[in-house]
C-alpha cells in the first residue's frame, strides 16, 4: 500500500475523532477530562478490532524512506542524527515556528487564544466560540491522528496493537511542561526523546542496570519535569470549561 494514502486515512481518522471530542465536549458540555479518556479507551478497542478482523497479525508495510540531506548530514557526529530522517520529521520541526507563527502573528490564531483565554470577551466581539472550539479540536485531532501513523509508516514500518503505549499522555504532559508555548514543547519532546534514545542505548550496550529501571526513566522524567515546572499557570484560563453565551 501506499504510505501518503495510510497517512491521509490516518488524518481522517483523527479528524472523525476530533469531531466526536467535539460534540461531547463543546455541544453536550461533558466533562473533558472523562470524556477524553472515554474516547482514548474507544479509539484502543476499536483499532485492536479492525486490526485483528482485517490483519489478523503483525505485518511489516511499505513506509516512507530516510530523505538524507547532502552535506549536512557530513557533519562530523551530529549529521546523521539530525539530517538523515523521513520527511515527518522535518515537517514537525518546520510546524514548530509555523504554529508559533500562527498563534501570535495572525488573526486566527489571535481567536483561539481569546477562546481560551476569555471565550465571553471573544463573543461579545463577535468570534464564534464553538466554531473556533470544533475547528481546533478537529485539527489536534487530525494531527494526532498523524502522529499516530508515523509509528507505523515512518518509524517502525508496521502495526500492532497499543503500539504507542501511552505517548499521548506524554504529549499532553509535555505541553504543561513547555508552558503552552511551540518552541517550549519542542524542547520538552527533544529532551524526553533523548532520555529514551539514552535507555535504549544503555539496554544496546550491556550496562548493568535493572531493563525496568531503564525503560521508565523518560517517564519518571515526564514526572518530574511536571513537578518542578513553574510555568503551569501560564494555561488557557477556560481551559476545559463549557461554554454558553450570556454566562459571566
Amino acid at each position: 500500500g501506499s504510505p501518503v494514502l495510510g497517512l491521509l486515512a490516518a488524518a481522517g481518522v483523527g479528524i472523525l475523532m476530533g469531531l466526536l471530542m467535539s460534540f461531547i465536549s463543546v455541544t453536550m458540555q461533558a466533562e473533558q477530562g472523562i470524556s477524553g479518556i472515554g474516547l482514548h479507551l474507544f479509539g484502543l478497542g476499536l483499532s485492536s478490532l479492525l486490526f485483528k478482523t482485517t490483519m489478523g497479525g503483525v505485518e511489516s508495510i511499505e513506509g516512507f524512506k530516510a530523505v538524507r540531506i547532502p552535506l549536512l548530514a557530513d557533519i562530523p557526529y551530529i549529521g546523521e542524527a539530525l539530517f538523515n530522517h523521513n520527511v515527518l520529521v522535518y515537517a514537525a520541526f518546520l510546524l514548530v515556528p509555523v504554529a508559533a507563527w500562527v498563534l501570535n502573528r495572525t488573526t486566527v490564531g489571535l481567536k483561539i487564544r481569546a477562546v481560551g483565554q476569555n471565550p465571553q470577551a471573544a463573543d461579545t466581539l463577535g468570534v464564534s466560540v464553538k466554531r473556533v472550539r470544533y475547528l481546533c479540536v478537529c485539527f489536534g485531532g487530525m494531527m494526532a491522528g498523524i502522529a499516530g501513523a508515523s509509528l507505523s509508516i515512518a518509524l517502525i514500518n508496521l502495526f500492532q496493537e497499543n503500539m504507542t503505549n501511552g505517548m499521548g499522555f506524554i504529549a499532553v504532559a509535555l505541553v504543561y511542561f513547555g508552558g503552552w508555548r511551540p518552541f517550549g514543547v519542542m524542547g520538552g519532546a527533544l529532551l524526553f526523546s533523548f532520555v529514551n534514545s539514552f535507555q535504549l542505548w544503555i539496554q544496546v550496550k550491556g550496562i548493568n542496570i535493572p531493563s525496568d529501571f531503564a525503560i521508565m526513566m523518560p517517564y519518571v522524567l515526564t514526572i518530574l519535569a511536571l513537578a518542578f515546572a513553574t510555568n503551569r499557570a501560564q494555561q488557557p484560563a477556560a481551559l476545559t470549561k463549557p461554554f454558553e453565551r450570556g454566562e459571566n
